[in-house]
């Protein structure tokens, strides 16, 4: 099965080292969304760090 990636905007940039009991990136992310963005938390392994994203629209 092929997946095909939707674009994707960078919002913000977290390291993953954070502190035990501390997730900047989805308390981030869920103000975001509290906002009307749609954003969500992903992995970014090459950089070891957590980025929040949103679709990237095109009109």
């Amino acid at each position: 099965m092929a997946t095909t990636e939707q674009p994707r905007t960078v919002l913000e940039r977290f390291p993953a080292g954070a502190p035990r009991g501390s997730w900047p990136a989805e308390e981030y992310a869920a103000a975001q969304r509290a906002q009307g963005t749609n954003a969500q938390v992903v992995m970014d392994l090459s950089t070891d760090q957590f980025l929040v994203v949103t679709d990237t629209t095109t009109q």
